[in-house]
């Protein structure tokens, strides 16, 4: 670590042939939130303080007061910039524009799908995720603004502000926590109710069963 602890560069002052640090602050801020990841895959919630975090990162621990205002900060910084939830530009397939002209039902199902893809390319948020069950505190409670505001940003940008008679929002969430819960487990077991979710094939049984139940609810002219 360098004296100032700071992903710092070492150069000579040629006036007075002194050593200068120069300071990385984006390399210093990436560190910081990738240790928080790292440390709540493997130990959870109750191991991440301040001074385990700057040891992970390799840093004083007075940059994350610095850079993040403390710990709260740190962890709002790596839900939102850390790759820990999908965004609503992610569940839409990467084309925005593409995905507002769908239909509503080809817009949920796309938007199933590509949660489940989004969940499954994250082992280090379902980590997090089987942690975030067990506890729940003021480090809980930032990721879950996360989360709850990508949700909310994705209905805003895509989905309509009025459904006569269906429950847009709570369909949604069922299927999102059936789909958390689905990925969740295939972590561990091969076989659930005669699904195969250790295979490709499982998972379209599955795909192919919420297009059945998003077809029965919504009509194909909304």
């Amino acid at each position: 670590m360098s004296p100032a602890g700071d992903n710092n560069k070492i150069v000579m002052n040629t006036n007075e042939n002194k050593p200068v640090v120069i300071r990385n602050k984006s390399i210093t801020r990436k560190r910081l939130i990738d240790a928080v990841g790292t440390l709540l895959a493997k130990k959870g919630f109750k191991a991440l303080g301040i001074n385990a975090l700057a040891r992970q990162a390799g840093v004083d621990k007075v940059l994350i007061y610095r850079y993040f205002g403390g710990l709260p900060g740190l962890i709002a910084a790596y839900g939102k910039e850390g790759n820990f939830w999908p965004t609503a530009r992610e569940l839409a397939g990467g084309d925005p524009m593409a995905f507002t002209r769908l239909p509503l039902q080809e817009k949920l199902s796309m938007a199933a799908r590509n949660f489940i893809k989004a969940l499954k390319s994250r082992p280090v948020t379902l980590e997090i995720m089987i942690w975030e069950m067990s506890e729940r505190n003021e480090l809980t409670v930032q990721l879950e603004d996360v989360r709850e505001k990508s949700i909310r940003e994705f209905f805003n940008m895509f989905m309509p502000a009025n459904m006569a008679g269906q429950e847009l929002q709570a369909i949604a969430a069922l299927f999102g926590s059936a789909i958390s819960y689905l990925v969740l487990r295939s972590r561990n077991i091969d076989i659930y109710a005669g699904i195969e979710l250790g295979k490709e094939s499982g998972w379209e049984r599955l795909e192919n069963a919420m297009d059945m139940i998003i077809r029965s609810v919504i009509s194909m002219d909304r």
